[in-house]
């Protein structure tokens, strides 16, 4: 008997090999947004007559361009095809970060920088996409915890890896090592096969290049506004005009046929809630992971290796955190994950605020902090994720993928934005600001259990279950088509003969 494409979902090689394979191009694109930080020192050694401002572009063009692509590109990928968009987006990854690599001058590794977000930008979405197409729809909220994981160890690991790699090599090696990963994926992706897809025309060009515009526009102001001052009308002009340009983009979104963001998708309360919640869970990430080592190595007087090093358990039980939470709760138990884990980071902030200091207490206090920090986090976005995927149809999971990653990116660039002023208030030669930015990372990740009140509720989950009997009944229909197009070269080959 021909096995259906209903039957090939719930493979378990096939659904194993996708997740290997987009985790892999996760941990990439996740590891780009940190690692390039550890190289910064090494860069200005090798590119002494460039301003510290341009270089900071070599980190922020690859950010703005990431967060500002990924709800379009989640939109192309259900469109496109999920394979297809992959795979094209691993490999501009690939080729950009050769480009960065072999860059001769700043201007050249800001731009490949630049065309390295959007390859990110396209890898996540689909990455997801793919994940959930080939996982059968129980084993869903395990996937999701396992493909979390690779992002949640890349972000963490990027200062520790980066030290190592700039340390004993070279700048040019961080780009390097993204190389024989893309290669290998590509490789292997091939033979994922190719699902169904949204029969619909492609996303308003006009709104996805307003959308693109706005974001990007709002994270340079907020970038940026630090260098140029809260004051300044240059940040305020960046800042306004892209929320113009997001205000029109949704608004154009609202009534066109092949809107560039699914702005229905936010008539579902739960994925509304998903989506508030991961910008301010993106937004107290980034401010941790970023205030982090430069405490350590500031007030510490720790190497950039040492105190990559220092944050890695934090990263290590993050990881095992979202993969438990996947692997041995259902989505309907999900809901006082999020919530307990706000609460017990507001409380860990608390602790390091009151307790750290210019005296070294790495046992006594980081080590806890950072690690039971990290399983909070963890455990959180795998929630948070899990629910901004169930709560879409299948055919959709792409574009939902992508607009809660926008957020949580997006939620990260205001983070590092009220980062960047309470610094620029206080002296970084002391410890207060930087107990100052432990504690608003602490605030920003506590908001987030109020709109996760809103998540895995009775209602939303009676909706799901409601929309995941609808399809079931759209699979078998496909796998029907499927054999009935198999079977049809022979019965009209036997009609020719008759």
């Amino acid at each position: 008997m021909t096995s259906s494409p209903l039957a090939s979902r719930a493979e378990p090689s096939m659904a194993g090999k996708a997740l290997l394979l987009t985790s892999a191009a996760t941990f990439m694109a996740f590891l780009d947004t940190t690692i390039v930080n550890v190289a910064f020192p090494a860069l200005h050694q090798d590119f002494p007559a460039e301003s510290v401002t341009n270089l900071t572009w070599v980190v922020t063009s690859y950010g703005i361009l990431f967060a500002a692509l990924l709800t379009p590109a989640g939109r192309f990928a259900d469109i496109l095809g999920r394979r297809k968009l992959f795979l094209l987006s691993v490999g501009l990854f690939t080729l950009a970060s050769l480009a960065c690599a072999i860059a001769p001058n700043v201007g050249s590794l800001i731009a490949a920088r630049g065309v390295q977000g959007i390859g990110a930008a396209g890898m996540i979405p689909a990455a997801l996409g793919i994940v959930l197409s080939e996982t059968p729809a129980e084993k869903r909220a395990e996937a999701i915890g396992m493909w979390g994981a690779a992002g949640s160890m890349a972000a963490a690991a990027g200062p520790s890896l980066g030290g190592l790699l700039v340390s004993e090599i070279d700048w040019r090696a961080v780009f390097i090592l993204n190389i024989p990963i893309g290669l290998a994926v590509i490789l292997g992706a091939k033979a994922l096969p190719d699902r169904p897809v949204e029969k619909s025309p492609l996303p308003d060009l006009v709104g996805t290049a307003s959308v693109t515009l706005g974001l990007a526009g709002v994270v340079i102001g907020l970038t940026k506004g630090g260098d140029w001052g809260w004051r300044a009308a240059t940040t305020w002009i960046w800042i306004g005009a892209g929320l113009v340009f997001i205000a029109y983009a949704l608004l154009r979104s609202r009534k066109h046929p092949a809107p560039a963001v699914e702005t229905k998708l936010w008539g579902t309360s739960m994925f509304a809630a998903a989506n508030l919640t991961a910008f301010l869970l993106g937004a107290g990430l980034f401010v941790w992971f970023l205030s982090g080592p430069l405490y350590l190595t500031t007030i510490w007087h720790y190497s950039v290796l040492k105190a990559g090093l220092a944050v890695t358990p934090g990263a290590v039980l993050s990881a095992v955190a979202a993969i438990s939470v996947g692997r041995r709760l259902k989505p309907a138990q999900q809901r006082p994950v999020v919530i307990v884990s706000a609460v017990v980071f507001l409380g860990l902030s608390i602790w390091a605020y009151s307790g750290l200091g210019s005296d070294r207490e790495f046992l006594a206090l980081w080590l806890p902090y950072g690690a039971f920090g990290g399983a909070a986090i963890g455990a959180a976005l795998t929630s948070v994720t899990t629910a901004a995927s169930i709560s879409v149809h299948p055919l959709k999971f792409a574009t939902g993928t992508g607009m809660a990653t926008t957020a949580r990116q997006f939620g990260g660039s205001v983070g590092v934005a009220a980062m960047a002023a309470v610094f620029a208030a206080g002296d970084l030669s002391t410890p207060k600001p930087y107990r100052d930015a432990f504690l608003l990372a602490g605030i920003f990740i506590a908001a987030s259990a109020v709109p996760a009140f809103w998540l895995f509720t009775k209602k939303s989950m009676a909706q799901i279950a409601e929309t995941q009997q609808q399809i079931q009944a759209y699979l078998r229909a496909q796998a029907a088509a499927s054999q009935a197009a198999a079977a049809a070269p022979e019965g009209t080959a036997a009609a020719d003969r008759s």
